[in-house]
């Protein structure tokens, strides 16, 4: 029998993207409080407000008849299946988190998860980046996951210490310019 006529499951699109990003072995999830919030707003908005509506969407379509045709219910159904998929997912990484507040480390010299470091490279220059958790780390604005290798290389070096950084091209010799953390809550 031909693929053609073979009927699909729901369950085949549930397991693309739910691999989660690696974690060392024994690691841990690590979250800034703001990253945490941030996740946990996303996925209240998706269970609270998104997914009701496209659950109206389908019923409504379902209501109007022969479903095979209908764009609004095939769409539909797909739209649900990656907002549970996303809820899963959210729901996977909260459930592990272990939020850590960078703001405590603050005046230390010493680079920590949260750290906004600056480290000059005989190569590139300077360059000013933001070690975050896994789950909250963009490119676009200067942050990198706390498990990528440059923040594996920086963490833990003061202020005027040198790092290595391997690299496919050889070692790189990074040096510590500048260490900053968020200044402490006033309720802290």
């Amino acid at each position: 029998m031909s693929k053609a006529f073979t009927k699909e499951t729901d369950s085949a699109d549930d397991d693309e993207g739910l691999a989660l990003p690696p974690l060392p072995p024994g690691g841990k999830n690590y979250i800034t409080p703001s990253g945490y919030a941030r996740l946990r707003a996303e996925l209240l908005d998706l269970i609270d407000n998104e997914r009701p509506k496209i659950v109206d969407v389908v019923h409504w379509a379902a209501s109007n008849g022969d479903r095979s045709e209908n764009g609004d219910y095939l769409y539909g159904k797909k739209r649900l299946r990656e907002i549970d998929r996303r809820i899963r997912f959210l729901t996977k990484r909260l459930e592990i988190a272990e939020v850590v507040d960078p703001s405590l480390h603050a005046g230390s010299e010493q680079v920590f998860f949260g750290a906004t470091v600056t480290y000059s490279d005989d190569e590139d220059g300077e360059r000013t980046i933001t070690i975050m958790g896994i789950d909250e780390a963009d490119s676009r604005m200067g942050q990198v996951s706390w498990i990528s290798p440059v923040a594996r290389a920086l963490l833990k070096a003061r202020v005027g210490d040198e790092v290595q950084l391997p690299t496919p091209g050889g070692v790189r010799h990074l040096e510590v310019v500048e260490v900053q953390y968020p200044p402490r809550s006033a309720a802290a």
